[in-house]
């Protein structure tokens, strides 16, 4: 299922050691969905996010929360030398980018963006909690996850496809019609020399 601008590319296979695999879980319901997904995409890779892949788009139905839009869904995998809570000021200027304003817990926004995991770091700290305390039981995260990297491990929980397989798909369906793009940033292009 590969389409142009899109690299899919295990987040465990990194090319340098030094970097850390990150796991980001991006969704939009307000507004030009796609868009604000694509804006997020473009503000995390160019913010310090390297060697990114991109699943397939989703759209699910909203969980909890008073009545909305159904979200449009994607899963970012990424290596990174951020630390964890730059990568979480990485996603709030993500949101900020799309103009999220938070006025109810759980209601519509035009762009989420959560940490899902981080390596294998654990975290029970308020303001970020590693991994996604609820990731698990949201097959929102879980299937585009397993859509770009089929033997993904959510830490402490096991692997994503067998927690998916346990929680079912309801409320969430692949939109093939929909597509993101990664633009490559200066520092992934290759520079091959001349002979």
């Amino acid at each position: 299922m590969s389409s142009p601008g899109r690299r899919r590319r295990p987040a465990g296979r990194l090319a340098r050691a030094d970097l850390q695999a990150v796991v980001l879980s991006l969704g939009s319901n307000l507004g030009d969905r796609l868009a604000n997904l694509q804006l997020g995409i473009d503000t995390l890779v160019t913010g310090g996010l390297t060697r990114p892949a991109v699943s397939g788009v989703y759209e699910t139905v909203p969980i909890g929360g008073p009545a909305q839009d159904d979200y449009l869904n994607v899963v970012l995998l990424a290596g990174t030398a951020l630390s964890a809570r730059d990568i979480l000021g990485l996603a709030a200027a993500a949101e900020t980018a799309a103009s999220r304003v938070r006025t109810v817990r759980f209601g519509p926004r035009t762009l989420d963006v959560d940490i899902v995991a981080y390596g294998a770091e654990t975290s029970s700290d308020a303001e970020l909690t590693l991994p996604h305390p609820r990731a698990h039981e949201r097959a929102f995260v879980l299937a585009p996850w397993l859509d770009v990297d089929a033997e993904a491990v959510l830490p402490g929980r096991g692997t994503v496809a067998e927690l998916l397989a346990a929680i079912g798909t309801d409320g969430v369906r692949r939109r093939p019609d929909l597509m993101l793009t990664i633009r490559a940033t200066a520092a992934e292009k290759e520079v091959v020399p001349c002979t």
